[in-house]
């Protein structure tokens, strides 16, 4: 008997398990360690980039677009917002959301000093790392540096963020 190509083929008898599709275990407060690092993926910042962050944000300064006026400052290109470098550090572009999952209660800080411009056409590399962890009753809050370096290896953001993450249930 010959198979017959044109036929459906018929689905593996395989159950199904949303739990199998994490990218990750599920970790809680207290799996987490200091020192931890999550590197975030490298992008390189385009007119594009510049462009979408000033319809998000409102922003209309020329000093975010505007060539001939930042070229009177002295300026090479347009400088990219602050708020639209410091985005790049979202946890959520990395694994550590993925890690925590439903033991992730929220985003509750963030602070954050830009040291250096960063214009169209640089690779900004961000990173966040497990910096404190404050233990409390049921929860405890992550704190993580949050730095982003430029394709020069300069700093150009340095910062912190911090979580509220859920705690082992207890007999867990």
């Amino acid at each position: 008997m010959t198979a017959n190509p044109e036929a459906p083929l018929s689905p593996p008898e395989v159950p199904f398990d949303p739990a199998q599709h994490r990218l990750q275990p599920a970790r809680w407060f207290d799996d987490l360690r200091a020192g931890e690092v999550f590197p975030l993926p490298s992008r390189t910042i385009g007119d594009g980039n510049f462009a979408a962050f000033q319809t998000v944000s409102l922003d209309n300064h020329p000093i975010h677009y505007d060539h001939e006026y930042c070229a009177a400052r002295g300026l090479k290109a347009p400088l990219a917002h602050g708020l639209q470098v410091l985005s790049f550090t979202a946890a959520g572009a990395g694994l550590f959301p993925h890690q925590i999952g439903d033991a992730l209660l929220g985003f509750i800080e963030v602070n954050a000093k830009f040291l250096k411009p960063v214009f169209p056409g640089d690779t900004l590399y961000p990173a966040l790392v497990i910096i404190e962890l404050k233990p409390q009753r049921t929860t405890g809050v992550v704190v993580m540096r949050a730095s982003v370096h430029n394709q020069h290896r300069e700093l150009v953001l340095d910062g912190t963020h911090s979580y509220l993450v859920k705690r082992r249930p207890s007999g867990g």
